[in-house]
């Protein structure tokens, strides 16, 4: 794991465990590696409740309760899925906070979207962060600076409340 994911983990790790709140993600182009960098580090277990991979449109519709009409009209490399499938595995693992990834790691468009196309959201009761990501980088790459961005961001949303 590279050395600045370690320290927003370790940071995730430090303020969850300090305050008692829970967490929770879904995942799609990250392909789980949040999860897994979250759960690389003892401890995780005490707040850590549920990690999703919904990689296909029907996993997202299925596991997470994402609306065909938010498919249909946002398509799924949007900033609207992103936000519900934040908001959606946070309801279903009934968790203090959630975070989510949706995009396009590359190397082909997806959906006529460029690669490196990514959205992330991190979600409280009170609210929804989003962000979209233009990313550079070949796959791992890419994976990997979401995976930091959405740590960030879930850092961000612990602040603001």
């Amino acid at each position: 794991m590279k050395q600045e994911i370690r320290e927003a983990v370790e940071s995730v790790h430090e303020i969850f465990n300090k305050k008692g709140w829970t967490l929770s993600a879904a995942e799609s182009c990250t392909g789980g590696f949040i999860s897994h960098c979250i759960t690389s580090l003892p401890g995780a277990s005490a707040f850590f409740k549920a990690g999703i991979v919904t990689y296909s449109d029907d996993a997202k519709r299925t596991f997470l309760g994402i609306s065909l009409r938010t498919i249909l009209d946002f398509e799924v490399v949007s900033e609207k899925t992103a936000r519900e499938m934040a908001e959606r595995v946070r309801k279903i693992a009934t968790t203090d906070f959630s975070v989510s990834t949706t995009g396009n790691l590359g190397p082909a468009m997806l959906e006529g979207k460029e690669r490196g196309l990514i959205y992330i959201a991190a979600s409280c009761e009170k609210e929804t962060f989003s962000r979209e990501l233009r990313l550079k980088g070949d796959r791992l790459e890419n994976m990997e600076e979401a995976t930091l961005e959405t740590l960030r961001l879930l850092l961000r949303l612990t602040e603001a409340i």
